[in-house]
Order: C-alpha cells, then sequence, then structure tokens
C-alpha cells in the first residue's frame, strides 16, 4: 500500500494514512464535506448545531485526532498563540491568561504561557523560543525598557499585543487599565476616609509602575496636601515575590516618624503583604492605618480584613487582547494598531472603611 504525501517547498511529507482517510471516512459516513468536518474540529462558528454533534459524536466515537503538524505545513499556521508574562504564579495575569485562551479557544486557537520573572534577558529568551515554533502571534506583558527586541519581531512579520504595559517609541496593539487613573481613584479614596500622610508602595520603572505613582501624586496635588518622597517605597520588581516585597515596605514605613495612615500599593499581592505585616505589629487596619491594593484579586476569605482595591478588569483584558490577535490573523490586509484603555473602578472593603469615610459608595469611577 502506498503512503499518501504532499509537497512544501520542494520537501515531501508522508502522512498518516489512518488520519487522512479517517477525515474523509467520517465526511462520508455522515454525508458531509471533509469542509465541514474541518470546521466543526476548528470550532468554526459557520456549522449548525445538529451537524456539529453528529461530527463530534462520530470523532469521539473513533477517537479521531486531527494531524496538527500536517496542518500547519499545508495552511502556514500553527494555531498557536504565545503569552509572556512577568511571574504566572500572579492572579493578576493568571486571569488575563484563562479569559485569553477562553476567547482563542472558540477559534480553534491554543494558548502557550511563559514567564519572564521580571527579567529583560530571561523575556528576550522567551520570546526567541516561541518566535522559533513560528508562533502565529505573540501577546507580551514586557518588562523591557526599550523597544529594539519589538523592532525585531516586526520584521520576522509576527503580530504581537501588548498588554498592562506600554514602551515609549513603540507603536504597537495595546490593551491595559488607565494606569494614572488607577493612581488618582486609590489615593483619593484614601483621602476621602480622612488620610492625611498617604504612602504609596510603587511598583518598578515599567508603564503601569510610573504612571500610577503620577496619578498618585496628582490626587495629592490636587488635594492640597504635600508630596513626601519619604512615603515612596519603590519594589523594582512589582510583580514577583510581592508579599515578601510588601512586608518589607511596610517595615520601612512603619519606621518613619510621623508614620502614614493611608498607603496605596501597587497591586493587591503587595498590600496583602504589608497589611499581614502591619497587623503583626499590632497595628490597627483600618483604624490607624488604611490600605488600598490595586487588582481586586477576590482574597477577601483568605484575609483576616478584607482588602479594598482598584479593578483594573482583568478578564476584559485577556478578551480585548484576543478580539485584536484575531482579527489580526483574520484579516488580509495589514491593520493599523489599536489601543484600548480600561477604564479602573473602585472597590471597597473594611481595609478603608473607616468611621471618618464620606458617604464613600462601594464601588466607583475615577473622577479625573
Amino acid at each position: 500500500m502506498s503512503i499518501p504525501k504532499f509537497y512544501v517547498r520542494g520537501l515531501v511529507f508522508y502522512t498518516d494514512s489512518f488520519m487522512s482517510t479517517r477525515m474523509k471516512d467520517i465526511a462520508r459516513d455522515l454525508g458531509v464535506s471533509v469542509i465541514t468536518i474541518s470546521k466543526v474540529l476548528r470550532n468554526h462558528p459557520d456549522v449548525g448545531d445538529e451537524t456539529r454533534e453528529r461530527v463530534l459524536a462520530r470523532v469521539k466515537e473513533l477517537d479521531y485526532r486531527p494531524n496538527l503538524a500536517a496542518r500547519s505545513l499545508v495552511t502556514g499556521r500553527t494555531y498557536l498563540v504565545g503569552l509572556v508574562v512577568p511571574d504566572l504564579l500572579h492572579p493578576f495575569f493568571a486571569e488575563i491568561a484563562r479569559s485569553l485562551s477562553e476567547a482563542l479557544r472558540t477559534s480553534g486557537y491554543y494558548l502557550i504561557v511563559s514567564s519572564s520573572d521580571e527579567d529583560p534577558d530571561l523575556e528576550e529568551q522567551e520570546i526567541n523560543q516561541l518566535l522559533a515554533r513560528r508562533l502565529d502571534t505573540l501577546i507580551i506583558a514586557s518588562c523591557r525598557s526599550t523597544v529594539e527586541l519589538f523592532f525585531r519581531i516586526e520584521k520576522q512579520k509576527t503580530p504581537y499585543v501588548l498588554i498592562d504595559r506600554t514602551l515609549p517609541g513603540l507603536s504597537a496593539n495595546f490593551v491595559g487599565v488607565d494606569d494614572e487613573g488607577v493612581g488618582m481613584l486609590a489615593t483619593k479614596h484614601l483621602i476621602d476616609v480622612g488620610c492625611k500622610r498617604i504612602a504609596h508602595i510603587r511598583g518598578p520603572e515599567t508603564s503601569p509602575g510610573i504612571r500610577r505613582v503620577e496619578g498618585y501624586k496628582r490626587a495629592l496635588t490636587q488635594s492640597g496636601l504635600k508630596v513626601i518622597e519619604d512615603y515612596i517605597i519603590t519594589e523594582p520588581k512589582g510583580d514577583v515575590e510581592t508579599r515578601q516585597r510588601g512586608a518589607e515596605a511596610m517595615r520601612q514605613l512603619l519606621n518613619l516618624k510621623p508614620r502614614p495612615d493611608g498607603i496605596f500599593c501597587f497591586n493587591d499581592p503587595m498590600a496583602m503583604g504589608a497589611m499581614n505585616y502591619a497587623l503583626d505589629q499590632g497595628i490597627r487596619i483600618p483604624e490607624e492605618i488604611a490600605i488600598i491594593g490595586c487588582g481586586n484579586l477576590h482574597y477577601d476569605d483568605a484575609l483576616s480584613v478584607p482588602l479594598s482595591s482598584i479593578n483594573q478588569h482583568s478578564r476584559r483584558i485577556g478578551q480585548e487582547a484576543a478580539r485584536i490577535a484575531l482579527g489580526i490573523l483574520n484579516s488580509k490586509i495589514a491593520l493599523k494598531p489599536e489601543s484600548v484603555i480600561i477604564q479602573p473602578e473602585l472597590i471597597v472593603r473594611r481595609s478603608t472603611q473607616r468611621a471618618r469615610t464620606k458617604n464613600v459608595p462601594s464601588r466607583a469611577k475615577p473622577r479625573l
């Protein structure tokens, strides 16, 4: 029996005749085309529910597995999307990865996730590995401060979407929250509940870290409060080992005289570390120090004092990034870069609910 073969750029590739025949068998058995079978396997919406159910039932019965490598050679696509984030364990990035994967899966694409550990050199290594595998597109939360790597990605004709972090001098697709709005919203809330000495445990020199501290300073200035540099603690890796970093920053703040009575933390894990350290030192929260984080990561049950936070809408970030990526992949023409800026939302819990709170609603939009 001869083995089926096909040609790609002068090379001969032999296929699995068992798999090749199976798809034709399924189509013949069900009285549909091979294209219909392919659409069902790719979860394409252009198939009726009844036909889809019949095909999936037959596929399950035969335990059929499509030859993805062969399909990739024929179509020029891997149907894989790469995601590079600073920390795989950080709940914010985990939530983005989850919603991104769900959105991509409905169009037949699958996600490969990698971590940079907030290390620019490691980030470059991970991106190079993904590029070598000819992934169809990349989605990146970059810890870099330079743009040369992204120019190289563009030269290789690999589309990409930046999430959470932007880079100056780079015109690229981007999805993220209004970070200056985050800083203003959190700081204004602490002012509204009566705090006078407000500290900020800030993130690294990435766009979220820079813009959130700008929002923090702007809110203080607009309210007539002085910006005190000693009250700003910088954590160079704001999304890695964040609880320990938050605890160390709180230790430094408690040694100040006078110590702060309100703290805005770069993210929720950092706020949790800071709050737990303060509680261990006998500090009453929010009576002595009010604390607010960012991310709204739903850790209330694990905390003795539920944490107020700024909702970045992480699920929507993943969904919007998937929408842009799929739009690029499905377009026959080059699309202009798209920027999606999501407005933050204040979520008030007990860590900032002081007796002096001035009728602050549990959910509020930033007043910029």
